[in-house]
């Protein structure tokens, strides 16, 4: 399949596409007419990436397991180095502080939201933005 088509069906920019082949994530072909043509499976491999990347991964650390990926949420790696081990307990830390951060942010947003439609009650009168309003001007 054509670029334009790996692009519709994964949801991934044709320019972010070129940029994870240019990371050795996706492989190509190329045609006689020097248009890149991706194998079916380009389709999967485009989803882990992304989710990978989503999680937090840097491009080097998927590059180096995704030889390992079996199917989606499964690493496999039959003889794994010190090293390889080292580097995904350091990611899966990573990912740990990150989780924390983003719950910790998530949670302060939630408690402001219901802070502010605890005092802004959808009732007659003014609408909740013009409400708001009212609320932060007079902060």
């Amino acid at each position: 399949m054509r670029i334009g088509e790996l692009s519709e069906r994964t949801g991934t920019s044709r320019r972010m596409l070129r940029y994870y082949e240019e990371q050795g994530l996706i492989a190509s072909t190329r045609c006689a007419n020097g248009y890149r043509d991706y194998d079916e499976l380009c389709v999967d491999r485009v989803h882990q990436v992304r989710g990978l990347l989503d999680a937090g991964l840097p491009t080097q650390t998927i590059r180096q397991i995704l030889p390992c990926l079996g199917p989606p949420g499964r690493i496999d790696i039959p003889n794994p180095t010190p090293e390889t081990i080292a580097l995904l307990e350091r990611e899966c830390e990573r990912m740990t502080r990150r989780i924390t951060h983003l719950s910790r942010n998530r949670d302060a947003l939630r408690d402001y939201v219901t802070s502010v439609r605890n005092t802004l009650l959808p009732e007659a009168g003014p609408s909740s933005r013009e409400r708001l309003t009212e609320v932060e001007t007079a902060r």
